[in-house]
């Protein structure tokens, strides 16, 4: 039964971090060969996948060595990691979809102010990225529409696993 217990953990640990990975990557990709630029809140929405690839990794490792119990709790850690981003991703493509406002430091100029002619030739040399205008959808989903979905999706896998995983 432990050894079962174990395998799935590992199992779906593994799992995750792939998927972790995979969005991670395209999101990278996106950037640097597509060329979409992120806003602040894509940014932000990143870091669940940089904790959750090292953290499905790390609990995937501690199943393999029988470490069941310090496996379900690095792997529910991610989880719950993942469902905030999940939020957060709502949150943003909310804002994409103008149901309601972003946050006030996406796609304005705060940040920029000094004198005001510095302000006016800082924002003829700098391109705001707009936390409030998808650049792409596919399926109807933008960018922040999707992290969501993996997000969500990650993390209830996740939790998942910790749980049927108990003793």
């Amino acid at each position: 039964m432990a050894r079962t217990r174990t395998g799935t953990l590992s199992n779906v640990s593994a799992l995750i971090a792939l998927g972790a990975f995979a969005a991670i990557a395209a999101a990278l990709a996106f950037e640097h060969v597509g060329g979409y630029r992120p806003c602040p809140l894509c940014l932000m929405e990143r870091y669940a996948y940089y904790f959750g690839v090292p953290a499905a990794l790390a609990a995937m490792f501690l199943a393999r060595q029988g470490s069941a119990n310090a496996a379900r709790l690095v792997l529910a850690l991610a989880a719950l990691g993942f469902l905030m981003n999940a939020g957060l991703g709502v949150y943003h493509a909310g804002a994409e979809w103008k149901w309601w406002p972003g946050p006030d430091t996406c796609g304005n100029a705060a940040g920029l102010a000094g004198k005001v002619t510095d302000l006016l030739n800082k924002l003829n040399e700098t391109r705001v990225i707009r936390c409030d205008e998808a650049p792409w959808r596919q399926f109807g989903l933008s960018f922040a529409g999707w992290s969501a979905v993996i997000s969500a999706a990650l993390g209830l896998l996740g939790l998942a696993a910790a749980w049927t995983a108990r003793r």
